[in-house]
């Protein structure tokens, strides 16, 4: 699905401050086009950095085309796109075509269990036979003898795509599955289930709900930080410096800023810095 929007807001007063790669008021009189594209999942994030940058700056125009990660690659490499991105590690076969890469924002996705569940922690293998109908009964995890209500997210969900492209079940999920709209769904329903499991995005849990730990490790954002969580991803913008004009890398510049990075921890997605 092609998704793109237009943004020329008004304009706001500011300085910029080079020892922190801010850009911010209109000091610098940029004019022109961002075209960017792919990740359905950093779409938000996309959107709001772009919003505010226009706002800054309402002589430049921000595109951004939510058709996929791969296409984000492909479309930076052809020059479809002056910044395409990814919800994922760059491919190695991607890698050849010298693309540079910076990671703008973390992701951290919970397995979450109802609060009475007894499991307190999974592997990344029990979570994939899990998903794909392999393990059925709470008993083969040391839990109760209990059968597991799967809960997953819709086609097309960023989330979920992630969450299998991480666990490695793509395109085997149960065919016994409960699907949830949205990560709160998710959670509701296995608030609601005592023999559910689910996975959601890290603002969703809440007492309602219990986090396992995977292979030990908490999901907190520190975990992800640090790359021992394994259930995380990183959002990747790459592109070629040479199809970048002025407006696009003063773009990158807010969006890696302190007030960039603080759209991002808004719109779900855990900083870099």
């Amino acid at each position: 699905m092609l998704m793109a929007f237009t943004l020329a807001t008004g304009c706001q007063g500011g300085s910029e401050d080079d020892s922190e790669g801010q850009v911010s008021g209109d000091v610098t009189n940029l004019t022109g086009e961002i075209v960017g594209g792919g990740s359905t999942s950093t779409k938000n994030i996309m959107e709001a950095t772009g919003e505010e940058f226009t706002a800054i700056n309402p002589d430049v125009i921000f595109e951004y085309n939510s058709t996929g990660s791969s296409d984000g690659v492909k479309g930076a490499d052809e020059g479809t796109y002056a910044i395409g991105t990814a919800s994922r590690q760059i491919k190695e076969e991607e890698k050849a075509s010298n693309l540079t890469e910076k990671v703008f924002a973390f992701d951290g996705i919970a397995v979450i269990v109802h609060p009475d569940n007894d499991i307190q922690d999974i592997t990344i293998e029990q979570i994939a036979k899990v998903y794909k109908g392999e393990i059925v009964n709470w008993s083969e995890l040391g839990g109760e003898d209990a059968p597991i209500v799967v809960v997953s997210r819709e086609d097309g969900s960023g989330t979920r795509g992630a969450f299998e492209e991480i666990i490695d079940f793509e395109e085997a999920l149960t065919a016994d599955a409960t699907i949830g709209e949205g990560n709160g769904n998710v959670q509701s329903t296995v608030a609601g289930n005592a023999n559910s499991i689910g996975y959601v995005s890290f603002t969703y849990i809440d007492s309602t709900v219990k986090a396992l730990t995977v292979e030990g490790i908490e999901a907190t954002t520190e975990n992800v930080l640090n790359e021992s969580y394994k259930v995380s991803r990183p959002f990747v913008m790459v592109y070629h410096e040479e199809n970048l004009n002025d407006a696009t890398k003063a773009y990158i510049e807010f969006l890696m800023s302190s007030e960039g990075q603080k759209i991002v921890e808004s719109e779900g997605g855990i900083p870099v810095k």
